[in-house]
């Protein structure tokens, strides 16, 4: 940890630091599964979908970097390169094979509901370690991760 001011003590950084280099690395992991739904949808939604799994990539980016930030803030070092995100995301790997409107929206909306799980159980831990500024930044991810997934998932076919 670097030295700073914040007035969190050491410990309670040093997990946060933890924690939030985790969801750093599968928030990575997130924009890269949404940019490969992006770039490999076809079919009649083409368009639409297209352009929404483009709009979920931009909001991981966006959540990447108000993380990576934190980390900062906090003293930390982000730890945000793709190899770190590749070995410690604790996403589902992306299926590589082309593949039906109806699958790229199962398998992203596995991803956002993973990467929401993953975020809203940080919540309590951080607001535990007397972190709440970064519960609060976990809280804000999680009602915009939950949006993504109720977009997302409002494609699915009606069973």
């Amino acid at each position: 940890m670097y030295h700073t001011h914040n007035s969190i003590i050491v410990t309670s950084r040093t997990q946060s630091v933890a924690s939030l280099n985790s969801h750093l690395a599968a928030a990575i992991d997130l924009h890269g599964q949404m940019k490969q739904a992006h770039w490999n949808i076809r079919g009649p939604d083409f368009i639409g979908l297209h352009l929404l799994f483009d709009k979920v990539a931009v909001t991981a980016e966006l959540y990447s970097d108000m993380i990576a930030e934190r980390v900062g803030a906090l003293g930390g070092e982000a730890e945000g390169t793709v190899q770190v995100a590749a070995k410690t995301s604790y996403l589902t790997p992306y299926p590589f094979r082309r593949a039906e409107a109806h699958e790229h929206i199962f398998a992203v909306s596995v991803a956002l509901a993973a990467f929401g799980d993953g975020i809203r159980t940080s919540i309590a831990d951080a607001a535990r370690w007397g972190d709440v500024a970064t519960a609060d930044l976990f809280t804000e991810m999680s009602r915009g991760i939950d949006a993504q997934l109720w977009l997302i998932e409002s494609h699915r076919s009606l069973e």
